[in-house]
C-alpha cells in the first residue's frame, strides 16, 4: 500500500537566501490575492469563475507585464501551486468544508511550494531548492520514500521545510489485540476504560499571565514602530511555544495509545460547536458568558480535535482503527443497569446511579459506556444512539481485535 508522509525540518539559510525566500513568499501572496480579486470581480459581473488553466494563462501575462515583471524572479511552478491552493479553497467552499476564500495577509501562512526540481542530500544535511540553491537543515530524522513536493514556510522568524514523500509499505498488522474506550475531559485530559487516565497539560494556562503582560505592553506602543514590531515578535514566540508544547504532548499521548490498543473508541465530539461563544447578540444576549468563555478556553487548550486527527492516522499506519460513537448521555448512563438520568451525575467527578446505587468516577463511567457502544457498533453495526443498524461490516483489524 502507498503511504504519504511529511517530514518537517528547520532550515538554516544565509542572508541572501532569506531575502529571496521573503520575496518568493510575497510574490505568491500577490498572485493569490490578485487571482482572488479577479474571480470576485467576474462573479460581480455575472461571469463564470476562471478555471485553473485560465488562471495560469493570466499568470503568464502578469509575469510578462512591465508592472509585475518582478514575478518572473520567483519560480513559475511555485506561483502555479498558489493558484492550485486558490482552486482548492473554492472547491472546499462549494462542498461546504470551509468558508469563502479570504485574502492573504503578510505574516500569516507565509509559504510557497515546489512540486518538483528539489534534491535531497541527507548525508550532508542539505536540500536543493530551485532559484535558492543548496540550503542546510537540521536533520533530526531520516527522510523515507520518494520526494513528491517540498513546502517552505516561515513562522516566528524561522524558516522550515516540509518534505512530502511517498513510499510502498506492507499492509500493517497491529501488534495489540485490545480495544479501549476513551473519555475526553477538562479535569482529566483522557480517561481510559481500563481505569488509567492522563492528566492535562494546560499549556496555555501556564503561559497565560506572561502572554497577557506582553499583549498589554504591545498595546501601549506606537503601531508599526520598531518597538511595536519587537513586542509583536515576543508575543508570536509565546504562541509558538504554547503550540509546540501542546503538539509534542499530543504526539506522545496518541503514539502511546495507538501502540497499546488495536481499536480505540472515542466520542464523536463537535469541538467547533462546543467552543462557540455564548455572548449572543444585542437582541438576544447570552447567559453565563464569563463561565462559558472559561470553558471554551479550556476545551481549546486541550486540543481534542488534533488528538483525534493524530490518533486516526496513526491507527491506520499501525493497522488499527478508531471508532467514533455518539456522545449523548455517555456520562449519565449507568453501566450496571443502563438507567439514564441527569441525577446520576450530581457532581463533576462522582457518578452515583439513583436506580441501582452503582458508584464510580464520572469520567471512568463515560469511558466504559463509550467502549460498550463501540462493541455494539462492531458486533452488528448498531447505532449506539438510536438503536438502528448502520450496516457496517467489521474490518479485518476489528475482527482480529475482537477475537
Amino acid at each position: 500500500m502507498q503511504r504519504l508522509q511529511a517530514f518537517k525540518y528547520e532550515l538554516m539559510p544565509d542572508g541572501a537566501q532569506q531575502r529571496d525566500m521573503r520575496r518568493f513568499v510575497g510574490s505568491c501572496r500577490f498572485v493569490f490575492n490578485r487571482a482572488l480579486a479577479l474571480q470576485q470581480a467576474r462573479h460581480a459581473e455575472g461571469k463564470e469563475k476562471l478555471s485553473y488553466a485560465e488562471l495560469c494563462n493570466q499568470l503568464t501575462e502578469w509575469r510578462k507585464s512591465t508592472e509585475t515583471q518582478w514575478l518572473s524572479e520567483t519560480h513559475s511552478q511555485a506561483l502555479q501551486q498558489t493558484l492550485k491552493d486558490l482552486e482548492r479553497a473554492y472547491k472546499n467552499f462549494f462542498e461546504k468544508r470551509a468558508g469563502f476564500p479570504r485574502f492573504r495577509k503578510k505574516g500569516q501562512s507565509d509559504s510557497f511550494r515546489y512540486p518538483q526540481g528539489c534534491k535531497l542530500d541527507q548525508a550532508n544535511s542539505r536540500i536543493f531548492l530551485p532559484k535558492l540553491g543548496w540550503l542546510r537543515y537540521r536533520n533530526s530524522r531520516e527522510v523515507l520514500g520518494a520526494v513528491k513536493n517540498v513546502t517552505v514556510s516561515q513562522k516566528c522568524g524561522k524558516w522550515y521545510t516540509s518534505i512530502q514523500t511517498e513510499r510502498e509499505v506492507e499492509p500493517p498488522v497491529h501488534p495489540a489485540t485490545s480495544i479501549v474506550g476513551i473519555d475526553l475531559g477538562i479535569t482529566r485530559f483522557a480517561t481510559l476504560s481500563d481505569g488509567s487516565h492522563i492528566e492535562p497539560l494546560n499549556t496555555f494556562r501556564k503561559h497565560q499571565q506572561r502572554l497577557a503582560c506582553s499583549q498589554r505592553a504591545l498595546s501601549r506602543k506606537t503601531k508599526f514602530s520598531n518597538n511595536w514590531k519587537k513586542g509583536k515578535v515576543r508575543i508570536q514566540k509565546i504562541h509558538t511555544r504554547i503550540a509546540n508544547v501542546r503538539r509534542d504532548f499530543l504526539h506522545k499521548t496518541t503514539t502511546a495509545i495507538s501502540k497499546s490498543h488495536a481499536i480505540v473508541c472515542i466520542e464523536d465530539l463537535q469541538v467547533r460547536n462546543m467552543s462557540q461563544s455564548a455572548a449572543g447578540s444585542s437582541d438576544l444576549p447570552g447567559r453565563k458568558i464569563k463561565a462559558k468563555s472559561g470553558l471554551n478556553k479550556s476545551i481549546l487548550d486541550q486540543g481534542w480535535f488534533e488528538f483525534r486527527r493524530q490518533l486516526e492516522y496513526k491507527q491506520v499506519w499501525l493497522g488499527g482503527d478508531v471508532l467514533a460513537v455518539p456522545a449523548r448521555n455517555t456520562s449519565r448512563t449507568c453501566p450496571a443497569c443502563g438507567h439514564v438520568s441527569a441525577d446520576n451525575r450530581q457532581t463533576q467527578a462522582k457518578f452515583a446511579c439513583v436506580e441501582c446505587g452503582y458508584e464510580n468516577n464520572a469520567d471512568r463511567v463515560g469511558a466504559i459506556n463509550i467502549l460498550e457502544r463501540g462493541h455494539r457498533l462492531l458486533a452488528c453495526g448498531e447505532s449506539a444512539q438510536s438503536g438502528r443498524s448502520v450496516k457496517q461490516e467489521p474490518t479485518e483489524v476489528t475482527q482480529a481485535a475482537s477475537a
